[in-house]
């Protein structure tokens, strides 16, 4: 029995805080110090940034990935080292021990699955777009314009879009790396982590080594139309990722509950196989606030699996999946987040731009505005009617309809 226990949701236990590293060079025999130095307020988002998986950092090597797009120009010409031990200055600082304890027992558990486990399909643990997706899709990325992306898209329901993504090929390359994931870890006998609080079925791809090549569908094929439909909800600044498989039939999980993902942006493609049921159901998107408010008729919409198909929508947009009552299904999804919708949001009160709720409530306060303003000509009318009807007649003809 091989011994990788997946790390615990919330780990108590504390230890000394590591001693912070002593001030960098940039190479050119200048000092970095974090003190000298404010990280920006927008990323970098020309600027491609290292991997950090190899250094032992004490923190996911995700976050040094994503934290680099926003260092000052200064430090980005650094040394890769310096560039790390700049970030990890900042992340010693702000980062709670607990949560320090935590990343390193989760690079440690992905470490320890990556270095056991055997690839069945090694040509999909990097992109290869040509072997993966449609002509059609790859035609409309290349040209990458709104009116390229609708013209291969659907959008059936505002903000949810369908379209041909896949190659049957990849499609059944996936499936059988994952079924050969799931009897790995039936033969060693290993705790994984499963994709989500919600599903008991399927498998986080990022921790099998698929973190890069998923990195690279969301910047390259996802952010380009997230930027273009989802700008309001951090569409061009998608900066990371969780990238999972689901399962479902009558032996695995059967539906998926009314929710909302952890994303910003979310991408579903149905794998296959064959299989009845399952549709997904949308409906409406919503802030924390709002996020168990009503249904409003025009929000409701069904949506039925396609093999190769994806579907992208909010991650906000509340949803759930009916039973897949016979056969298997797998769908791939990817939740892609940004880093700095999320930070913007904290001091944000007014989401009507993307709340339907939110947008309802201001309408409506628009309407009573709107009221209670022509309740005042009237009562102005009124009171001018009796000393002065020309005077009437000229407010009425200013105000227009004001009156009415």
């Amino acid at each position: 029995m091989m011994s990788i226990d997946a790390p615990p949701i919330a780990d108590r236990t504390t230890t000394a805080p590591p001693p912070p590293p002593p001030p960098s060079s940039n190479g050119n025999g200048v000092v970095v110090s974090m003190a000298a130095h404010r990280l920006s307020l927008s990323p970098n988002t020309e600027h491609k940034p290292d991997s950090y998986d190899d250094l032992m950092l004490g923190f996911n090597p995700l976050l040094f990935s994503c934290l680099e797009r926003y260092l000052p120009a200064s430090i980005l010409s650094s040394s890769r080292d310096a560039k790390a031990q700049f970030m990890r200055e900042i992340l010693i600082k702000y980062a709670p021990e607990g949560e320090r304890v935590r990343a390193q027992k989760f690079k440690e558990y992905r470490q320890k699955i990556i270095a056991n486990y055997q690839p069945l399909h090694k040509e999909l643990y990097s992109m290869h777009a040509t072997n993966f997706f449609s002509s059609a899709f790859l035609k409309a990325i290349h040209e990458n314009t709104e009116e390229s992306f609708r013209s291969i898209m659907s959008e059936p329901a505002p903000g949810i879009f369908t379209f041909e993504m896949l190659q049957p090929q990849f499609c059944d390359w996936l499936i059988s790396e994952v079924e050969n994931i799931y009897k790995w870890v039936d033969d060693t006998r290993c705790k994984i982590m499963r994709p989500n609080t919600m599903n008991r079925f399927g498998a986080v791809l990022d921790d099998f080594g698929f973190e890069t090549m998923l990195d690279k569908l969301m910047e390259d094929f996802v952010r380009p139309i997230s930027k273009v439909f989802f700008a309001e909800v951090g569409g061009s600044t998608l900066d990371s990722h969780h990238g999972f498989v689901v399962e479902y039939g009558p032996d695995k999980d059967v539906d998926l509950g009314f929710h909302v993902d952890d994303a910003e942006v979310t991408l579903n493609i149905c794998l296959g196989k064959e299989f009845a049921g399952g549709e997904l159901f949308f409906r409406g998107v919503r802030c924390d606030k709002h996020v168990n408010t009503e249904t409003q008729p025009e929000e409701s919409f069904d949506y039925s699996h396609v093999r190769g198909r994806a579907i992208l929508h909010r991650g906000r947009h509340r949803h759930g999946a009916r039973a897949t009552t016979d056969g298997r299904r797998l769908n791939m999804i990817l939740w892609c987040r940004s880093s700095v919708f999320r930070e913007l949001k904290k001091y944000q009160k007014d989401f009507s731009s993307w709340c339907g709720e939110c947008h309802r409530e201001k309408k409506e306060r628009q309407q009573l505005s709107i009221s209670a303003t022509k309740e005042i000509y009237r009562s102005d009318a009124t009171l001018l009617e009796v000393d002065s009807p020309d005077l009437v007649q000229k407010l009425v003809r200013l105000k227009g309809d004001g009156l009415n």
